[in-house]
């Protein structure tokens, strides 16, 4: 294991980088709006494909965008507390692709979703209320407006909610910890009791799964932190069958 220092500013370089980048485009999408009156998240989140908003540099710009200090604050804890273990024990580079894979498999995971519920919905409008959606929605919603009707509402969702965050590489970091180090001790917040790495990620991948199944229209892109796990543990499994040591 590197012998990297303790505490916050000692954090091996991959995990110190990402969470300042994550920081400073915070503090860039709160001056953006305030001074310029532009929506970063809507500039630098992810569309769905078939919108005309999405561009492909949003695959990598939308793991550096948050919704607020709390969505960032969360997914940035959880990186600091098994984000710098994980480097420790793989180095820099390979947990720098890690992070990346599972960051692409969960916005992967997340598009197959939206596509399902795409090619659905478009079976429900007809070419006018199609053409509507295609000429106002995105207006609508600048203006946090939505269709009364709901197959025009869940297709303008789609189309125009852009998606930011890098929850899913978080879950898939939260995933390889509890594999690389199953038995470790976890104090849990709430309840503050102490739990088994391994039965921690049993369980929030089980209720992950549960709000993707039950919640399919949610704000929250449960299949994507889904598709961080999943993805994740792909990942893991390869590397143990091509490296004579893993770790």
């Amino acid at each position: 294991m590197n012998g990297y220092s303790r505490g916050f500013f000692g954090m091996p370089p991959v995990v110190k980088n990402i969470i300042y980048l994550n920081i400073l485009m915070l503090l860039a999408s709160y001056a953006a709006i305030s001074v310029f009156d532009i929506d970063l998240n809507r500039v630098l989140g992810v569309y769905f494909p078939a919108s005309e908003n999405f561009k492909p540099y949003q695959i990598v710009t939308h793991m550096f965008m948050h919704g607020g200090i709390w969505h960032l604050f969360f997914n940035m804890f959880a990186l600091y507390m098994f984000g710098q273990v994980l480097e420790q024990v793989w180095g820099p580079r390979r947990f720098l692709i890690y992070y990346f894979v599972t960051g692409f498999g969960a916005m992967a995971t997340h598009m197959a979703v939206m596509a399902f519920q795409y090619y659905k919905v478009l079976a429900l409008v007809t070419p006018d209320q199609l053409q509507e959606v295609l000429d106002n929605g995105y207006a609508f919603s600048l203006q946090m407006k939505a269709y009364t009707n709901p197959a025009m509402r869940e297709l303008q969702s789609v189309l125009y909610t852009p998606t930011v965050g890098a929850s899913g590489a978080v879950f898939g970091v939260l995933l390889a910890f509890g594999v690389l180090f199953p038995n470790t001790q976890l104090m849990l917040l709430f309840p503050p009791i102490p739990m088994r790495a391994k039965y921690f990620v049993m369980i929030y991948g089980g209720l992950e799964l549960y709000l993707a199944i039950t919640q399919p229209g949610s704000s929250i892109a449960h299949a994507a932190h889904l598709g961080g796990m999943i993805f994740g543990y792909i990942l893991i499994r390869i590397w143990r069958k091509t490296t004579k040591t893993f770790y």
